[in-house]
Parts: structure tokens; C-alpha cells; sequence
């Protein structure tokens, strides 16, 4: 076996791991953004090890794997936790408490990132923009020529772009196209080379989707609504129109659950061979998850009961996670997290701090099963060892989760708490409201019922949920992207071939959001330093 888990590789990318996750942690709680650490790592990681002796490009995947591990971990933590502090600020959460949480949501976000690997990565083959760019990246690097001249002028552009905007203030973040009226919300678009990118990687089809349901969600739901007096005000439209964009995409997580056991019903009679394999697996698997159960019943506030409904739930956010990372760049962990959390409070009454460690859990696995899904897809492209590298990720997850502990404390203690101006934590904010349930039962109600039925009709519920769900100006530039590509490919088809025109505008959008993604993390690491 080829040795892409290295002890270089490994130390290079803990010592990674390091800067990043404390970074992640700060840019998280004082932006209330997480760039994707994927292209900085790849480029780091490359830059350490691409001379060293016998090292290839897949211990440099590997060691990427490790450096990022901690990002999305940190962000799953705080995204969640400082909501709690928010709503009591004398609250006791003992260090012991929040490492086991962490390191729980780690171990499972690595164990069903295994599982679902093949399935998305390989079956349906969702495009994962993130590991599509890191894979580029690397190969550019490798094989130089006109390629690495595209891609690296692409990103030079983005990070010049991008440090103009968020460094210098001299371009804006936002532009409002429609300011809006009393019946129409405002349109706006983001300006961001990566989201662009991200747009022209997944392609229209996913891209469309997601405009589509932003397009119903804001300026035909809302619109009709308050016109018929179905809804009294803008603030209650664009309540509903929220909980209706969280409905579908639980709906997708419950249509998930029931096509899987409509699967094993199916599959009874053909699991004849390799069962001594899948019967090793399946121990390995269950003891993970009873260990898992375990910990949090005993080392945290959350109930024995309330442990076992939470791992169902993360098995089945931690798939949405998979799915929507890989058809759209997005991970809304801490919406899974509450999500989770919710249908925890449909069985039992968990207290403040066991709510918040549900909420908190979930979030760190569905951020870390995107990160891992985007580097096993470029570890797909590249040949890179399965196993090696989901070891390198576990190992990576669980330093992260424990120092991602520390970080958020110390910061508490450094800036006397969250919710200020130096540390608004908006989405930890988000979550601490929704601690006290739903806030339109009926619209979520109905948009699980619709995302089953869509999902159960192989159509992308999840995207068009997140569509109605998330603010338009960010589904407005990925449509843009999308469809600027598609265009551009046209007007150059009789010029050159469909494979060129696609490699071309691959190495284009990934140096687009690759440019954005290292910029966001240097800025973020020297804002943390200052």
C-alpha cells in the first residue's frame, strides 16, 4: 500500500490545523462567515511538502485533509455555543463537558462521511465545488503550462478582488439592484469572485434550482401573501417563508430515511457475498455509535434517551450536509443543529445547556462531514488512499474539536462574552431564538411534506429549501455565475472543443473561489493576530 499518511505530512498539517481552527474560531464569532479553508490548505500544504523527497500529490490531499479539519469544527462550535451565554451569561459549561461534545461530533461527522462517500461521491458524482478546485490546484501545480497559467491568474485576480473588498473597503460586499417596496423585498447580489465560481462548478441545473426557490420564496410567496392578506406584515411573510425553506429540507432528510429503509427491504435477499466484510463493518459501526451514546449520556448535560434520537438525527444532517456541500459549496450547520434539536424537544424537555450541547454536537458533525465529503471528492480525482486519508481527517477533527475548545473559552474570557460588537456570533444568536421551538409550526409542516415528495421524485428538495431559506443575494450570483459560464461556452463553442471549453472554465472558477477562500483565511489570521 502507497503511504499517503505520512509522519511529515502529519505534522505539517496539525501545526496547519493549529492556525487555521484558532482563525476559523474568530472569523465565525466576529463575521459571522466561514470561508472554506480548502484552497489555503491545498496551497500550503503543497508549498511544504512538494519538495520534499518521494512526497506526492496525494500526501499533499492528505495533509490538506488534516490542515482543514478543524475549520469547520470550530465553526460548528461557534455557531452554536456562545447562544447560550447570550441567554445566560453566569451558565456553567465545564471544560470537560464541551470537549466530549466536540470530539463526539468529530468521531461522527468522520464515521458517516465514510459511509456516504460512495454514494455521493461516486454514484451520483455531485460536483463538490470546494475538492473539484482543490483537485484543479493541484494538478496545475504539477503538470505547469497553459493550465497553471489559467488557474493561477484566476486566483491572483480573486485575491486582489477580494482583499480590495474585505481588506481595503474600496469595493462593496453588496449590491442592491431593487431596493424594494412594500410588498417586494429588495434585490440584491453578492459581490464574490468565489460564489461565482462556485455557481459556474455546479452548473445550471443546481444553480437554477436554487435561484428558483429564492425567486418563489421572496418575490412570489411574500408578494401574494401580503397582497391577500395572508400575512400582515413583511416581518411575518418572511417568517414563514423561512420555516417553509427549513421544512424542505428536513422533509429531504426524512424522504433520506425513508428510501433507505424502502432499500434494505429490497435488499434482503442480496447480501450473500462479502458478508463476512460488511459484517466486520457493521460491528465496527455499531460500537462507534454505542460508544458515541455513551459518552454524551455520561459526559455531557444531554439524557440517554435524548443521546440516541440526536445520533439518528446527525446520521441523517450529517447526509443532507453531504448532499448540499456537494450540489451547492453550502453548509448550514448550525440550521441542522437546530433542526436536530427541534425534533429532540418533540420527545423530551431537555434543559437549556443539554439544548444548546444538541445543537452544538450536530453542527460540529454536519461541518465537518462538508469538509471531509470535499476532500474525499479531490482524494477521488487524485487516486488517494480511502482509508488513509479518512484516518488523517479523523485525526485531524479530533486535535481540532479539543483545541476549538480552548479558543472559544479563551475568547469568552478575552472579549467578556458574546453578543458584543466585537463578538456578535450572529448565528449562535439565530440559534439561542430558536432554542424555544419553531416560530410558524404550520410553514414548516408544510415544506417537510413538500421536500418528501420531491425528494421521493429524485428532484434536489435540499437546494431549492436552502433557495427559499437563505437570502437571495446569495443564490442571485451563483445563478449569475452559472449562467455566464454556460453563455461563454457557447459563444467559444465552434472555436474550441466542449473538453476544452470545460477544463478551461473549471481551472477559471476554481481560481475564482480558490483566490476568495485564501484571502478570507489571511485576513482572518491577521485580524485574530491584531
Amino acid at each position: 500500500m502507497n503511504r499517503h499518511l505520512t509522519l511529515r505530512g502529519m505534522i505539517v498539517g496539525l501545526l496547519g490545523l493549529v492556525v487555521i481552527t484558532a482563525s476559523s474560531m474568530y472569523v465565525a464569532l466576529r463575521m459571522g462567515a466561514l470561508p472554506w479553508p480548502t484552497i489555503f490548505v491545498t496551497v500550503v500544504s503543497m508549498a511544504a511538502l512538494s519538495k520534499a523527497k518521494n512526497s506526492s500529490l496525494q500526501e499533499i490531499n492528505v495533509t490538506h485533509t488534516i490542515m482543514s479539519s478543524g475549520a469547520m469544527v470550530a465553526g460548528g462550535l461557534a455557531f452554536t455555543l456562545p447562544g447560550l451565554w447570550m441567554i445566560a451569561p453566569d451558565a456553567s459549561f465545564s471544560t470537560i463537558r464541551l470537549i466530549v461534545l466536540a470530539v463526539v461530533g468529530a468521531i461522527l461527522g468522520t464515521l458517516f462521511s465514510a459511509i456516504f462517500r460512495k454514494k455521493l461521491i461516486e454514484e451520483e458524482e455531485l460536483p463538490y465545488p470546494m475538492g473539484l478546485a482543490s483537485y484543479n490546484t493541484l494538478q496545475a501545480s504539477v503538470k505547469g503550462g497553459h493550465g497553471a497559467k489559467t488557474l493561477f491568474a484566476s486566483m491572483g485576480g480573486s485575491v486582489i478582488f477580494t482583499a480590495l473588498r474585505d481588506g481595503f473597503g474600496k469595493i462593496p460586499a453588496l449590491l442592491t439592484l431593487f431596493k424594494g417596496t412594500a410588498i417586494f423585498p429588495a434585490f440584491s447580489i453578492w459581490v464574490s469572485p468565489m460564489a461565482m465560481g462556485i455557481g459556474a462548478i455546479i452548473g445550471p441545473l443546481f444553480a437554477l434550482i436554487w435561484f428558483g426557490g429564492a425567486i418563489f420564496g421572496y418575490y412570489l410567496l411574500i408578494p401574494i401573501g401580503l397582497g391577500t392578506g395572508l400575512f400582515a406584515s413583511m416581518a411575518e411573510a418572511d417568517i414563514f417563508r423561512s420555516n417553509l425553506g427549513i421544512g424542505l429540507m428536513i422533509g429531504t432528510g426524512l424522504g433520506v430515511f425513508v428510501k433507505a429503509i424502502i432499500s434494505k427491504a429490497k435488499q434482503s435477499k442480496k447480501q450473500q457475498e462479502s458478508k463476512q466484510m460488511a459484517g466486520r463493518t457493521k460491528t465496527m459501526i455499531s460500537i462507534i455509535l454505542a460508544f458515541s451514546v455513551i459518552l454524551l449520556a455520561v459526559g455531557t448535560d444531554i439524557s440517554f434517551m435524548e443521546a440516541i434520537i440526536v445520533i439518528v438525527g446527525i446520521y441523517l444532517t450529517t447526509y443532507l450536509s453531504g448532499m448540499l456541500t456537494g450540489q451547492t459549496g453550502i453548509n448550514p450547520m448550525e440550521i441542522f443543529g437546530i433542526l436536530v434539536l427541534l425534533v429532540v424537544q418533540l420527545f423530551t424537555h431537555p434543559s437549556l445547556i443539554a439544548s444548546f450541547s444538541i445543537a452544538a454536537v450536530t453542527a460540529v458533525a454536519c461541518g465537518l462531514t462538508g469538509d471531509v465529503m470535499n476532500d474525499l471528492k479531490s482524494g477521488y480525482l487524485l487516486g488517494t488512499d480511502t482509508r488513509q486519508q479518512i484516518l488523517g481527517e479523523g485525526i485531524g477533527g479530533v486535535v481540532g474539536a479539543v483545541l476549538s475548545v480552548f479558543v472559544l473559552l479563551i475568547m469568552k474570557a478575552s472579549f467578556g462574552g458574546f453578543g458584543t460588537p466585537e463578538l456578535p456570533a450572529p448565528q449562535a444568536a439565530a440559534v439561542a431564538a430558536m432554542v424555544g421551538g419553531l416560530s410558524h409550526v404550520p410553514a414548516f409542516i408544510i415544506g417537510c411534506v413538500i421536500g418528501l415528495i420531491l425528494y421521493l421524485s429524485k428532484l434536489p428538495s435540499a437546494t431549492l429549501g436552502l433557495g427559499v431559506y437563505l437570502p437571495i443575494y446569495i443564490s442571485s450570483v451563483m445563478a449569475f455565475g452559472a449562467v455566464l459560464s454556460s453563455l461563454i461556452k457557447k459563444i467559444f463553442s465552434k472555436k474550441y472543443t466542449a473538453e476544452r471549453l470545460g477544463e478551461e472554465s473549471g481551472l477559471v472558477a476554481s481560481g475564482l473561489l480558490g483566490g476568495e477562500g485564501i484571502t478570507g483565511v489571511a485576513i482572518a489570521i491577521i485580524s485574530m493576530l491584531k
